[in-house]
């Protein structure tokens, strides 16, 4: 399982955990739009302009409040350009969303309580 943390000075990495030695941490659930920050992006230490990046900062922001150091965003967590590994994630993410301490939801279509009711993410998959 790969993790996201953000570092000291801001920046994302991501940490490979195999087995059961996986550290605490908090998954995000939400909807896929344009500008997704992408696992290559994070490698590369790109993708800070696309709209997505907001999800890693939510993410980053919600867990270092809630104590946690890592967390698990579906766009760039998985390298989706190994099939192999894209095939491993889809079998494993319902163990990954079950072992998480959290799960945060990104409404990105969400401004007032009154629209929370028509948000996409109540009819994604």
């Amino acid at each position: 399982m790969r993790l996201l943390r953000r570092n000291d000075d801001g920046e994302f990495s991501l940490m490979e955990f195999i087995g059961n030695d996986i550290p605490r941490y908090a998954i995000l659930s939400h909807t896929w739009e344009d500008e997704e920050v992408t696992f290559r992006d994070v490698v590369n230490g790109t993708g800070k302009d696309k709209a997505g990046y907001r999800k890693l900062l939510f993410c980053a922001a919600q867990a270092a409040q809630d104590g946690l150091y890592h967390f698990w965003i579906d766009t760039c967590c998985i390298d989706k350009m190994s099939s192999t590994e894209l095939q491993r994630a889809i079998n494993s993410q319902f163990a990954w969303y079950h072992n998480a301490v959290c799960c945060y939801v990104y409404l990105s279509d969400v401004s007032t309580v009154a629209s929370l009711r028509h948000s996409r993410w109540f009819t994604r998959g």
